[in-house]
């Protein structure tokens, strides 16, 4: 975990960002995506400003303290996915 959290003026932790969504459309075709920070080496984030946002620090589930793998993403994402959506029964336990 990080041992340094920046902090906002009146000394709340500041905000990281951890995920992003992205909808892309041309020609009536739809290209969507979604990225969430499981586990990655933040440093490799210290020279690009993700999504532009600069006021801002990036972040992981893992430095947020929550300890899961990419199963365990994958899992909760499908099954709120099916909850959302309506999606197959079957399809939360079918592999990517």
């Amino acid at each position: 975990m990080r041992p340094y959290r920046p902090a906002n003026a009146d000394g709340s932790p500041a905000e990281d960002k951890i995920a992003a969504i992205g909808v892309k459309l041309r020609k009536w075709v739809s290209f969507h995506g979604i990225s969430i920070n499981v586990e990655p080496d933040l440093t490799h984030f210290s020279g690009i400003v993700p999504c532009g946002i600069r006021d801002h620090g990036v972040t992981s589930l893992v430095d947020l303290g929550l300890p899961v793998t990419m199963a365990d993403l994958d899992t909760a994402l499908r099954t709120t996915f099916d909850t959302v959506i309506g999606a197959a029964p079957d399809a939360a336990t079918e592999p990517l």
